[in-house]
């Protein structure tokens, strides 16, 4: 059972019916804006991982240098 074009519309007019269209833009920005801090999020979390893992890879290559010096 698939949905087709027209009971796509017939939905959408009663969601506009039933909320407006001004609660639906404010619903549609709040969406948006949820969707944009979660991108810059996992942005945000791929540079720290990234971060971590050349300060680990750091710290290994100066206890290296500090065993090769001793």
């Amino acid at each position: 059972m698939s949905f087709g074009i027209t009971e796509l519309v017939i939905v959408l007019v009663i969601v506009f019916l039933l909320f407006g269209t001004s609660k639906l833009r404010s619903f549609g920005s709040d969406l948006g804006s949820a969707l944009k801090g979660f991108k810059n999020e996992m942005s945000e979390e791929k540079t720290e991982g990234s971060r971590t893992e050349m300060n680990e890879t750091g710290d290994d290559t100066e206890k290296e240098a500090k065993q090769n010096i001793n």
